[in-house]
């Protein structure tokens, strides 16, 4: 709902006040979206033909944008709410990645001072 919601209210073409009303890509927020974050190409390339021609609305451009974006985020979501469940296990693998990084700054540190000539207090 969110994505959705922020889509809608995004800014497009100012000239355009009708959807028959050809209207302008470059530098069009929602085409630049579009081309960041739609993987259907082939549907961005329609969506910008039609456009140009006035033959799509704004509300069609910017529910394909929410629809492209939330499938983009679904598995980061999802994942996001695996790991809520286990967050004992979050941070268990938090712990032995802050060990492991530890000792490898450890003898990162030991090869800096030995080849810098420095001794530690």
């Amino acid at each position: 709902k969110t994505v959705e919601k922020r889509v809608r209210s995004m800014y497009t073409d100012p000239n355009r006040i009708r959807a028959d009303i050809p209207g302008t890509v470059e530098g069009n927020p929602v085409f630049i979206y579009h081309d960041a974050f739609n993987k259907d190409k082939e549907e961005v390339e329609d969506l910008k033909t039609r456009y140009r021609a006035g033959k799509v609305g704004d509300v069609e451009v910017k529910q394909k944008l929410a629809r492209a974006i939330n499938e983009l985020l679904d598995p980061i979501r999802e994942k996001r709410s695996y790991y809520e469940k286990r967050i004992d296990d979050v941070r268990e693998i938090l712990h032995q990645g802050t060990a492991r990084a530890r000792a490898i700054a450890g003898e990162n540190m030991e090869d800096i001072i030995c080849h810098m000539g420095l001794f530690r207090p």
